[in-house]
């Protein structure tokens, strides 16, 4: 395994990397969040829910970002979380992961990747974040049954990669950050670039919306990674999941 830590290296000689990515397709992504990105130069990765009404009235906007080299990844059609438990009161009885199947999961998730290729023609690979953080559909692990579908897929849990050697590219761990200060945000960086690994946040509302983190603390975050580009790589998920899977490809032809 030490073998296997050693070989992975980061492009450009940097210490680790940053993914920053954005779910549900919110208003304060457009308004506050891709601005903001675009100022510094640096890439976030979008995941759309066709369904959500910011996508169906905004959807030159979402082009745009796509023009301008964000991805645009896969959050399902529907947003289906499980219902069970404390805090899913919101879930409503249409988009109730427990209610679904496998089969009709996977058709949804499929779907969910055409309406992607329509709106910004791209058909080169997809990243996936389950919402939620939800594996589960009525009959089965769903992830599962999407996996050759990705490059990567983002699940709920978890702060800093531990080693990237080990990281399974289907199930990557994410930190969702809610009313976090810059100082914070930045802090996780640093310990990416300790630990040589990555750090990937999932944001949703950017100065409004839900689950949200200020516009001061966003703007941080992205100041000190534009400050700091030849030490930490910030790029979209899916170049960063091609990258890792290349460079665990080349440790186990070494026969590490």
């Amino acid at each position: 395994m030490a073998d296997a830590a050693r070989d992975f290296a980061w492009p450009d000689g940097r210490r680790a990397a940053v993914s920053l990515s954005y779910d549900d397709a919110l208003d304060s992504q457009l308004d506050n969040a891709i601005p903001a990105l675009d100022r510094h130069g640096l890439k976030g990765t979008f995941y759309l829910v066709p369904a959500n009404e910011p996508v169906r009235l905004r959807m030159e906007g979402w082009r745009a970002a796509a023009r301008n080299g964000h991805e645009l990844g896969n959050h399902s059609l529907f947003h289906q979380c499980s219902a069970q438990g404390a805090g899913r009161e919101w879930v409503q009885p249409e988009r109730d992961l427990d209610g679904v199947s496998v089969a009709q999961m996977r058709e949804q998730v499929v779907l969910a990747n055409t309406f992607l290729q329509a709106l910004d023609g791209r058909s080169d690979g997809r990243t996936f974040t389950a919402p939620c953080g939800d594996r589960q559909a009525k009959d089965g692990n769903y992830i599962d049954a999407i996996s050759d579908q990705f490059v990567g897929i983002k699940l709920v849990g978890g702060t800093v990669v531990p080693d990237m050697a080990a990281l399974d590219t289907q199930a990557v761990p994410v930190h969702v950050p809610v009313d976090a200060t810059g100082t914070q945000l930045i802090a996780l960086v640093e310990e990416a670039g300790r630990q040589g690994t990555m750090v990937n946040f999932t944001f949703h509302g950017i100065g409004g919306d839900h689950l949200s983190v200020s516009v001061q603390a966003h703007e941080e975050l992205l100041d000190y990674l534009d400050r700091h580009r030849d030490t930490y790589w910030t790029a979209t998920f899916l170049e960063q999941m091609r990258w890792v899977r290349q460079q665990q490809s080349a440790a186990k032809a070494k026969g590490r």
